[in-house]
């Protein structure tokens, strides 16, 4: 087996990644049509729960290639700072330090995964939504001050224009569009310092990667949004 080949490997493994990222995404929006359809206030709707197992399936694969690609790596980094004969144990090198890997991981892990967090809140804060609605029987808003929320809501602090994939700190509660956040991380660790939550009057000194989830719920109002923008 050469580098070249295990490069290749990887770089599939990667697009797969990113398939399971995009089909978790689908999977959440259905369970959020779901939530805002029957509006029962209950998590244990049958399909929600269905999506629910169907998100922490994609987790559990999305947590293996992301660990069998770190091994991968580390022992390649090894190989290649060795006698050519190595490479032949590769792959059986591999293959332990995975199984060694994977034994030590466990079900409840799955629970912190990024986009599982992101599909609990998403279907939390659909039903509390529609719970206010009914009990309440709120008015619509003021067409102006609804204007600007959507304004406040939907604008990234960084880009200052409206975000494509928004997401939310958990410590300060705080929108960035990922790609601007995320940018603006690197660049700051890059010079050894923290990030500071661009929000002005925000007090967050310490923006990590780790306090980011995708807000799913925020990312359909945005494509509404534009889509009834396109329509008029």
């Amino acid at each position: 087996m050469s580098l070249s080949t295990v490069r290749g490997t990887l770089s599939s493994l990667q697009s797969c990644r990113e398939e399971i990222g995009t089909t978790m995404v689908i999977v959440t929006d259905v369970a959020i049509d779901l939530a805002e359809s029957h509006a029962t206030g209950e998590e244990t709707n049958p399909g929600i729960k269905e999506m629910e197992a169907m998100i922490l399936e994609c987790a559990k694969l999305d947590r293996e290639i992301n660990c069998f690609v770190e091994i991968v790596q580390q022992v390649t980094g090894e190989v290649t700072s060795q006698q050519p004969e190595a490479m032949f144990s590769l792959s059986a090198t591999v293959k332990e330090r995975f199984t060694e890997r994977t034994a030590l991981l466990s079900d409840a892990e799955l629970q912190k995964h990024q986009k599982v967090v992101a599909f609990k809140d998403s279907i939390k804060n659909t039903l509390n939504q529609g719970n206010e609605e009914t009990a309440e029987n709120m008015e619509e808003l003021d067409e102006d001050i609804a204007v600007t929320q959507t304004q406040v809501n939907f604008t990234c602090p960084l880009t200052q224009v409206d975000m494509v994939n928004p997401m939310k700190n958990k410590e300060c509660n705080h929108h960035y569009d990922e790609g601007a956040i995320l940018a603006m991380i690197k660049a700051r660790h890059s010079q050894k310092k923290n990030c500071r939550c661009p929000v002005v009057g925000c007090g967050n000194t310490n923006v990590k990667q780790s306090d980011l989830i995708p807000d799913q719920i925020l990312r359909r109002k945005i494509q509404s949004k534009k889509t009834d923008g396109n329509r008029t």
